[in-house]
């Protein structure tokens, strides 16, 4: 049977005519926005649906309203807008072997970045070295999960590509629940796999650390595959 069609709000239609106006348009922050007026009569809706709309926008920090200046187009942060969409990812309905593909791809997608960055800067292996030495001295899980999102997120930082940083939180906030059902009989796989990524890293063979991620995060699909 056919899943029934969700509703669309009208001012969640608004929104997107809004937000596709800005990029047609060309507009930077802080470049002003056609009034709630302006903006009822172009799309031929309610001021409500409007205003309701430029609300929703504002909370995401892409719209901003203020007294006698109006509208106008909000200093967006993808680290902000990370925020929320990562509650997406942890409460979602996403199949778990796409997530677990998302993530892989965001994690191998830098890695000639890191390699080229740490050849210049030992102190990127070094960090990533002295938390994977953590994880190995670790004994509580609180403590395990803690320091393995560490070297992940520092893994993906450490590329320089901020960007990729923050869709790499995103994917964190889902992966915490595998975390939590990661058996104390395979951390020391997963610090071994660490150290295979970040010594290949430091060797100038991103494509051999590539391989050594895809097999560390494809361990999760094996380990789900295998419950019941």
């Amino acid at each position: 049977m056919a899943r029934p069609r969700k509703r669309v709000l009208k001012s969640e239609i608004v929104a997107g005519r809004i937000r596709d106006y800005i990029i047609e348009k060309g507009l930077k922050p802080g470049d002003k926005l056609p009034t709630e007026g302006e903006l009822a009569e172009l799309y031929g809706v309610s001021r409500v649906s409007v205003r309701e709309a430029t609300k929703a926008l504002g909370f995401l920090g892409l719209v901003d309203a203020a007294p006698r200046r109006g509208l106008t187009v909000g200093n967006i942060s993808i680290e902000r807008l990370s925020k929320y969409m990562g509650l997406n990812f942890a409460v979602g309905d996403y199949p778990i072997h796409e997530l677990i593909d998302t993530r892989a791809i965001l994690e191998m997608g830098g890695l000639p970045q890191l390699a080229e960055r740490m050849a210049t800067d030992p102190d990127i292996y070094r960090r990533l070295n002295a938390i994977n030495d953590e994880l190995r001295r670790t004994t509580h899980m609180a403590d395990w999960i803690a320091r393995d999102i560490d070297f992940h997120r520092e893994l993906v930082s450490s590329t320089g590509i901020s960007t990729l940083a923050a869709f790499n939180d995103l994917i964190q906030v889902f992966f915490l629940k595998l975390r939590e059902d990661f058996p104390k009989s395979e951390w020391l796989s997963g610090v071994k796999a660490h150290q295979d990524i970040i010594d290949a890293l430091r060797d100038g063979k991103p494509g051999l650390a590539a391989e050594h991620v895809a097999a560390h995060v494809g361990s999760h699909r094996a380990r789900i595959t295998k419950q019941p």
